[in-house]
């Protein structure tokens, strides 16, 4: 009996040394992804979140504003590394980190559901004056754009929603079922000693399923933001995020034909993550005169294909009214 003892002791030891090492191994990766990746933008205090934006084609006013909305366990990187100065060069363009990613915050009373970070977004509309913006949401992002249209229609003059998530699913891609985890504790633990070592050995595989069947840019780590993932914040926001969505997605779906603002959807036709045919076509199928396009492609196309989803965009925000007037002298990137 003492030797089990014993010997349950030592592997209690053993088990807590590996952690302990592993927690300071994550905290390690941690601070250097910080330090090569620090804020590039400014951030703006709403209720219940304290937002990084950047912003670019500041020349233009209130009425030429686009707002882009990022997915899931993203951030606004996603948009920066070729969209937004597209854009910039006919609006003026805020990319933002929703409330908990990248390097926004999130209180700890406000809830990761879709009409809270929809009301942080709205807030955030009104603090910088951007009048009636276009909204632009990938992936996750076009399920919190919807909202924001839903719930704060005043605020909204048109919605383009790239691979966006629409409907809700019965089940969960394979690269994001290690968000799934129901236990708060069990999530920090995972998140503070098995995601950096998962992320080095899996990582490479997890981006080609995001991204195909396009390959997966060389430097999206760095220029696309994708190595503040491995950051513990960053995996507990996300996996909140979706476990969120059974809260509101269900009954956000029946209110589409609700939304009277132009609307319009692109989808990659070879999306590995959403099907544009139970999100993109469910949508189109619901909303007054709203237009789906599809292109050859996967999910990532904000980064894959930056000219065609401003090409898109910039359709939209025609229809929306948005200014369409000659570029102004400041416009320019921050």
């Amino acid at each position: 009996m003492n030797i089990l003892l014993t010997i349950l002791g030592f592997a209690l030891a053993l088990l807590a040394i590996g952690l302990a090492a592993s927690a300071l191994f994550t905290l390690y990766c941690a601070r250097k992804v910080e330090s090569l990746l620090p804020p590039q933008g400014r951030f703006v205090d709403v209720p219940g979140a304290r937002l990084h934006v950047r912003e670019f084609g500041q020349g233009f006013g209130a009425g030429r504003a686009i707002l882009l909305v990022h997915g899931l366990g993203g951030q606004s990187s996603h948009f920066s590394y070729a969209l937004a100065a597209l854009l910039a060069r006919r609006y003026r363009v805020v990319a933002v980190d929703r409330p908990g990613s990248g390097w926004s915050t999130r209180a700890s009373e406000a809830g990761p559901d879709l009409s809270s970070q929809a009301a942080a977004l709205a807030a955030l509309i009104e603090r910088l004056a951007l009048g009636r913006p276009l909204v632009v949401g990938h992936s996750l992002g076009g399920a919190v754009a919807l909202a924001l249209a839903l719930g704060h229609p005043a605020k909204v003059a048109g919605l383009a929603l790239l691979a966006p998530l629409t409907h809700m699913r019965t089940d969960v891609p394979a690269v994001f079922k290690g968000l799934t985890i129901a236990s708060p504790l069990l999530r920090k633990l995972v998140a503070w000693t098995l995601l950096v070592p998962r992320s080095i050995q899996s990582g490479r595989q997890t981006l080609e399923q995001v991204f195909g069947p396009e390959p997966v840019p060389r430097d999206f780590g760095t220029r696309g933001g994708g190595l503040l993932s491995l950051r513990p914040a960053a995996f507990l926001a996300a996996s909140d995020d979706l476990q969120a969505l059974p809260a509101r997605l269900p009954a956000q779906q029946e209110r589409y034909q609700e939304l009277g603002i132009p609307v319009a959807v692109l989808y990659g036709k070879d999306d590995r993550i959403l099907d544009w045919r139970a999100n993109g076509r469910a949508l189109a199928d619901k909303v007054p005169g709203a237009r789906l396009e599809l292109v050859a492609g996967g999910h990532m196309l904000p980064v894959t294909q930056p000219e065609v989803c401003a090409a898109f965009i910039e359709g939209v925000a025609q229809a929306a009214g948005l200014d369409q007037g000659p570029a102004a002298s400041a416009a320019g990137a921050r």
